[in-house]
């Protein structure tokens, strides 16, 4: 048989390379396109901006910013927090630009680690685990709080723990459920979910501005200051009273772990990441304010039945009927973030299991056959975040704890690549996105934010500490990270290298022929 001419070769030799950039750029990493990517740069962004949630987590932890500092530590605090966290944000986009894959921030931290690389990666992803988990609990709890509030308002369901728990198992599963739909109905709800938040904020703002006869004074929106903790220290309850923003500025790390699905990844991720935070410290503000405004009663909302405090403002200062409307708004958008949440959640465990960092990974890395969905991952992800949202039974400061628990797992998983870019001095390689001279002071006062609310959201919340009122977080974060050190040093540092690159470029175009098969 005659041999095929030299430039015959040469373009069999060159059908191996991707023509899509993104993929490319994916195989450069080590990866497969195991996953559809169909997502839009505006997608993308809507994923962060819909777990970062105003309307979530501004309204579920109001009634404890209300005893921890009221009014002045809400409306200041949200503005002081947002800017720090845009600090944090954009020093991780930075990151994100230069190493685009669903891996995100342990995938990160080993390209950026100059030694004990697989510690590094190791250690950064089982905290992001942590914090996913934690915040897809918290965003399903508010809900579960949210919807409680409704049905006891309407239909007399009463707002007990039994019923708040029941609440949130639905609430879980229907997440779970509609993430293994498809990622072009996700994508087509947070979407949708950009536009509920905004138009939403607006509604709110706007009844509770135009129909209560009655408003607070400007001097106490912007200047009262309320001690219900039992602490003695202003300064330690304002402190305290930070943690309504904080942990509202969470899940923005979504983008990173929906990389891998979105078009123009190296641009889109980054910028999804720091415009969701502009986007909700403007609009969060705006809310916050505004509802503050409409506080009619402050000891009895604070102390409302319903257990939601903002539900009895609403009902309070708009009436039964439009009140309920208004609740109606915020729960379909507490909705919206949840979905949004065991998404990114997935994705990470997905990234995590194919290497090889979970127990039980051959299961969770699976993908669907027609789907292309991570559907075992899914279904890990809401079992969870129901099994951390349990001690509520028993614990009346649960819900503060996994907040806490959230907060203190992401923002540790968000520093440390910040911490290791810095580090690495010139030998980083920015990606396209980038914020050039300014990337280490940036990167800095990141890393300077994130120790100071590691330390600030493990002290106690309430006073006296008692079984009830004990703040868990430090057990949980401890019990996570004593997991994780023990496994390391008895056999994981044995076996796992960091994130292991699944082949050369024709093994990955072989193993995306075959996508779905290991179901």
């Amino acid at each position: 048989m005659t041999p095929p001419p030299d430039d015959a070769r040469a373009a069999v030799q060159h059908t191996a390379v991707p023509e899509d950039p993104d993929e490319r750029r994916l195989h450069e990493l080590g990866y497969a396109q195991e996953l559809r990517r169909s997502m839009s740069a505006f997608s993308n962004f809507a994923v962060s901006f819909t777990i970062i949630s105003i309307l979530s987590g501004c309204l579920t932890l109001y009634g404890y910013g209300m005893a921890t500092g009221g009014p002045s530590v809400i409306v200041w605090g949200w503005l002081g927090v947002g800017l720090l966290t845009l600090f944090v944000g954009l020093a991780m986009a930075e990151v994100c630009s230069a190493y685009p894959t669903a891996g995100g921030l342990y995938f990160f931290a080993a390209q950026l680690a100059r030694k004990n690389v697989a510690a590094w990666a190791w250690f950064t992803g089982w905290f992001n685990v942590l914090g996913e988990v934690a915040v897809t609990a918290g965003i399903d709890f508010g809900a579960a709080f949210f919807l409680n509030a409704l049905l006891d308002l309407q239909f007399g369901f009463g707002a007990t723990k039994e019923h708040t728990i029941l609440l949130f198992g639905l609430i879980l599963l229907l997440h779970a459920l509609l993430n293994t739909v498809g990622v072009q109905v996700v994508a087509l709800l947070n979407s949708i979910s950009v536009w509920w938040h905004v138009l939403g904020v607006l509604f709110i703002v706007g009844v509770l501005a135009v129909v209560p006869e009655h408003h607070q004074s400007a001097g106490f929106v912007f200047g009262h200051f309320e001690n219900q903790t039992g602490w003695g220290s202003t300064i330690y309850v304002a402190a305290l009273g930070l943690l309504l923003a904080q942990y509202t500025f969470t899940g923005y790390d979504a983008s990173a772990h929906m990389i891998e699905e979105t078009k123009g990844a190296a641009t889109a991720g980054p910028r999804g990441i720091v415009m969701s935070i502009l986007v909700s410290l403007i609009a969060g503000w705006v809310l916050l304010v505004g509802l503050t405004f409409a506080i009619q009663d402050y000891d009895a909302e604070r102390t409302s039945a319903t257990g939601v405090p903002p539900a009895q403002i609403f009902i309070d200062a708009a009436g039964n009927a439009l009140g309920t409307v208004l609740l109606v708004v915020v729960i379909v958008a507490q909705l919206f973030c949840g979905m949004a949440s065991v998404a990114a959640n997935s994705r990470m465990i997905f990234a995590f299991s194919r290497d090889g960092a979970l127990p039980g990974s051959r299961v969770w890395r699976k993908v669907g056959t027609k789907t292309r969905l991570p559907n075992n991952a899914v279904w890990l992800a809401a079992a969870s975040a129901f099994v951390l949202g349990l001690p509520y039974l028993w614990n009346s400061t649960a819900y503060a704890a996994v907040t806490s628990i959230a907060v203190i797992g992401l923002y540790i998983a968000y520093v440390i690549p910040s911490y290791l870019r810095l580090r690495a001095g010139e030998t980083f390689q920015p990606g396209p996105w980038n914020l050039g001279r300014w990337g280490r002071p940036v990167a800095m006062v990141a890393v300077g934010w994130v120790v100071v609310i590691v330390i600030l959201f493990m002290l106690p919340t309430s006073s006296p500490v008692t079984a009830a009122t004990f703040n868990y977080t430090p057990l949980a974060v401890l019990a996570v990270l004593g997991f994780a050190g023990i496994w390391w040093l008895v056999s994981a540092r044995k076996w796992f290298t960091g994130p292991r690159r699944q082949g050369n470029i024709d093994e990955l175009i072989e193993l995306e022929s075959h996508v779905g098969e290991r179901e």
